[in-house]
């Protein structure tokens, strides 16, 4: 039997403290849910109760909240992936200076606090006669999170072939079918990924969404109200969803990735299959 080294060891140790570090408050979090207790706690255990979903059905905010969240998140993804599917092709086509100077700018929202964000977002549209509101919440997020498409789109097109491009030219294709044809089945990975970080910064957001808000009241807006009022395991009822439906989602897209995989190799096996008959009948 082969012995392990220490390295081995220290490094399987590790990634068992991460793992429990990561996982155990969701645990715990999720166990509170069918607690008896008014507080969402799991230690003293006063019963087994599913009671917390029928109180999380019946809260007409919170639900009106998750709707607002959804509606905000959704506008933020038409927002962003064009606009920063737009600035990451022209990052790539700027060279030297200009590219560093553009690039930095561009970046910059990310460095910036969401207070000072959502702050300068109200005053500068309540100057232009814009009220806050989730329109305005969505500007505010969009703001940074168009400089996350920017940086996995850009990630992506730096290993793009451009003589793809030049050959979809010289074949007599415009440049709207190129990018259209060539460039985006290429960047459809990365769009599609940008698009799920865009909803998922936007559905979490906090800082800049309560200075925008007005009287409009998005998920997190209500759920840090709810802190500061007094929780109750209806909150975990709803964390312990939201987690239950991002694990479905992710076991469902790696089931999809892999099928697809599949059937991308056995597309190659019957190509190499092919060119192997064929080269034994000439």
């Amino acid at each position: 039997m082969q012995r392990r080294s220490g390295s081995e060891i220290l490094l399987t140790v590790y990634l068992w403290l991460f793992l429990i570090y990561l996982f155990l408050p969701l645990v715990v979090m999720g166990a509170a849910t069918f607690n008896s207790s008014r507080f969402p706690t799991v230690t003293p255990w006063l019963g087994t109760t599913l009671k917390w979903f029928g109180e999380l059905a019946a809260d007409d905010r919170m639900w009106d909240g998750l709707i607002s969240s959804l509606g905000v998140g959704i506008a933020v993804v038409v927002i962003s992936v064009p606009v920063g599917l737009g600035a990451a092709l022209l990052l790539t086509g700027l060279k030297g200076k200009s590219r560093t100077f553009v690039y930095g700018v561009m970046v910059s929202p990310l460095l910036t606090p969401g207070v000072i964000i959502g702050i300068s977002t109200l005053v500068f549209w309540d100057r232009l006669g814009v009220g806050p509101g989730l329109h305005l919440a969505t500007l505010g997020q969009c703001s940074f999170i168009i400089a996350y498409v920017m940086l996995m789109v850009l990630a992506r097109l730096q290993r793009f072939d451009e003589t793809l491009e030049e050959a979809g030219l010289d074949l007599g294709a415009t440049h709207a079918q190129v990018f259209r044809r060539v460039l985006l089945p290429y960047l459809k990975p990365s769009l599609i990924a940008a698009a799920v970080l865009a909803f998922f910064q936007s559905f979490e957001n906090y800082n800049t969404t309560l200075f925008t808000r007005g009287l409009d009241t998005t998920l997190t807006v209500y759920i840090a109200s709810k802190v500061r009022t007094g929780l109750t395991p209806a909150v975990n009822a709803l964390g312990l969803i939201l987690i239950s439906i991002t694990i479905l989602g992710a076991v469902g897209y790696e089931i999809l990735r892999r099928r697809e995989q599949a059937r991308e190799l056995s597309a190659k096996r019957r190509a190499a299959e092919t060119e192997r008959r064929e080269a034994q009948l000439a």
